[in-house]
């Protein structure tokens, strides 16, 4: 018979939530049945959950493999905030907490036990555990078991020499991103028979995809986050120094800020990563380093200062946004540099010919998407072979994007690239067709070509951009790695024969792109409401009770209770314990432990 009843009860009277999110129960019933399980579900959609509430039914304990020590102390948090025994063994546990653990594992106690997939390998421990009734394996983050995966961890692959060795317990394995080549890989190096797999939508449809190219790029941040103060948010930078000087620069504007990339050392990486976790409107300035550790419900937004990598990273990336449904924003810069270095290091890479071809298709498609003519959502969630109809939220639907016939303008460039010898950069070529005075142009004799001056009535900025959306199209290509500067392709060649039309978009003025993100940069929050709003003013009330809550308990703000709760609660005005019970998030034990001190806030904060 069936446990899933008895889940749903746990999930209100545990977890405070009226009903699994979509996809959920399907799931949590697979587990609750013994099959082994591959559950490809978005970030933020739940999947902690699915593993979380089948370890608190019947016995046994659950392992929990997670790539990071602050991704498990994390969810060790939350499920102690819930009155749940969980604990997490790491090279950071000290002897007496480690002595408490294997004491709480032996007497049954322990529901939950996380560890990296390097200490399930350590000498003694699966030997250890193999007493200790496990009853399951839950493998989170389990694309990175994919040798051609953006995070592939070698150490992934040794999780099922350790299943083997506890007496193949049930395993269940989690992911926000596994195409099917990639599902295939994790079902043959994970399990011992076909799992039950679950694909869900890719769609994160609270979070508004944006896309700007490079023009003055520390200066597109400002007008980003200028509206952005007082919120949680993530900058992704490409260098370990970019992180550092922006979070320098932007801390002189006045905002929060931390830096996190992997060469700090690890004292203060901890504390950084603590600070953006714990405290309220704090923006992190990281590399991709700062990822899968994130587990901050409340991130209302998450920019990247330069291209991400590929496809898959920025959807994992924006995915640290909006994971307690309300609204947030990704927003991306790229610039012709980014795109040049993208393709110069696949080339360079020593790489069999296949996968080569494989790097080279993903940069295709983030450079599509970056150059996007039609809606951003529709063409992310194409990538993962998902159908969508146009969201109306991102840049291009609404209409901040565009769109024109650019095939004369397209065969100017192209040909300028080849009558000066295919081998000279955006720079020099748009002197060249805007007619310039040049030294360089004038040695060379390119002052004397057909196409000099050809495109005067155009801006250089417009030329440069013509210039960048030719190579993300893949019409121009590298002419040489070491000097730069660009070559036809078969594409540009027939674009320059008027065998293929080119569409080009055409980038916002300045002063207009600095407007750009101002009018959505308070969805989400309070600001909902009036700023007078009694709404409002209980909201602030109950983040300020939280923050100090937390503060004093060592906790991150959102453990208390998370901004939906808190939105809710402004919104309905609770003034029983029963009312409260009625709130999103808001289960037995937070009752009982915040429940009268939050209804006095509310009390005094609505008067």
């Amino acid at each position: 018979m069936t446990e899933l009843p008895s889940a749903r009860r746990l999930l209100k009277s545990v977890f405070g939530f009226d009903d699994f999110r979509p996809g959920q129960a399907e799931i949590v019933e697979a587990v609750l049945s013994g099959d082994p399980v591959l559950a490809v579900m978005p970030t933020g959609s739940g999947k902690s959950l699915c593993y979380q509430l089948p370890a608190l039914l019947g016995e046994g304990l659950t392992l929990v493999i997670s790539p990071l020590i602050a991704l498990m102390r994390d969810q060790v948090g939350q499920m102690r905030e819930l009155g749940l025994a969980a604990a997490s063994l790491n090279s950071q546990t000290g002897e007496d907490e480690a002595r408490d653990i294997w004491t709480q594992i032996r007497s049954g106690e322990l529901r939950l036990l996380f560890l990296s997939p390097e200490r399930l390998a350590m000498d003694g421990l699966v030997e250890a555990l193999s007493r200790a009734n496990v009853r399951r394996v839950a493998v989170d983050e389990a694309h990175c078991i994919c040798a051609w995966g953006h995070d592939f961890r070698p150490e992934y692959r040794m999780i099922r020499e350790g299943v083997e060795k506890l007496g193949q317990p049930q395993v269940i394995a989690f992911t926000a991103t596994a195409d099917q080549a990639m599902r295939a890989e994790i079902t043959e190096r994970l399990f011992d028979t076909t799992p039950q797999i679950f694909v869900h939508s890719f769609d994160r449809p609270n979070i508004s995809l944006s896309f700007a190219a490079k023009d003055q790029p520390r200066k597109q941040l400002q007008n980003f986050l200028a509206s952005r103060r007082g919120q949680s948010g993530i900058v992704y930078c490409a260098s370990r120094a970019g992180t550092e000087k922006l979070a320098e620069f932007f801390a002189t504007q006045g905002f929060e800020t931390v830096a996190y990339h992997a060469g700090l050392d690890q004292t203060r990486r901890n504390a950084n990563q603590d600070r953006f976790l714990r405290e309220d409107g704090v923006v992190a300035f990281a590399t991709v380093a700062f990822g899968m550790g994130v587990n901050k419900p409340d991130v209302r937004f998450v920019a990247h200062a330069d291209m991400p990598s590929s496809i898959e990273a920025y959807y994992q990336e924006i995915g640290r946004a909006g994971r307690d449904g309300l609204p947030a924003d990704a927003y991306a810069l790229y610039g012709l540099d980014d795109m040049a270095l993208r393709r110069r290091q696949i080339d360079e890479k020593p790489l069999p010919d296949e996968r080569r071809r494989f790097e080279h298709q993903r940069f295709n498609a983030l450079a599509a998407l970056c150059e996007a003519a039609s809606c951003r959502r529709q063409t992310l969630l194409a990538y993962f072979n998902e159908e969508a109809p146009p969201c109306g939220r991102c840049d291009v639907c609404l209409g901040q994007v565009a769109l024109r016939d650019g095939t004369v303008e397209a065969q100017k460039a192209l040909s300028a690239v080849y009558r000066t010898g295919q081998r000279f950069g955006s720079g020099y070529l748009c002197d060249l067709l805007t007619g310039a005075e040049n030294e360089a142009l004038r040695r060379n004799g390119h002052d004397a070509l057909k196409t000099f001056g050809v495109g005067a009535d155009v801006s250089k900025q417009q030329w440069a951009s013509t210039f960048r959306q030719l190579f993300a199209a893949g019409a121009l290509c590298s002419a040489s790695a070491e000097h730069g500067g660009f070559a036809l392709t078969e594409k540009g060649e027939a674009i320059l024969l008027g065998r293929e039309t080119m569409t080009l978009r055409a980038d916002p003025p300045r002063e207009k792109a600095a407007k750009t993100f101002s009018r959505s940069a308070q969805r989400g929050q309070a600001a909902e409401h009036s700023a007078d709003s009694t709404e409002a003013k209980i909201f602030e009330a109950l983040r300020k009770l939280r923050r100090d809550l937390a503060k004093e308990q060592g906790l991150a703000a959102y453990m208390i209770f998370a901004d939906r709760t808190l939105l809710e609660m402004a919104e309905r005005h609770p003034a029983r314990l029963e009312d409260l019970r009625a709130i999103h998030g808001v289960g037995e034990r937070k009752i009982a432990l915040y429940g009268e001190v939050f209804l006095d806030a509310i009390a005094q904060a609505g008067v």
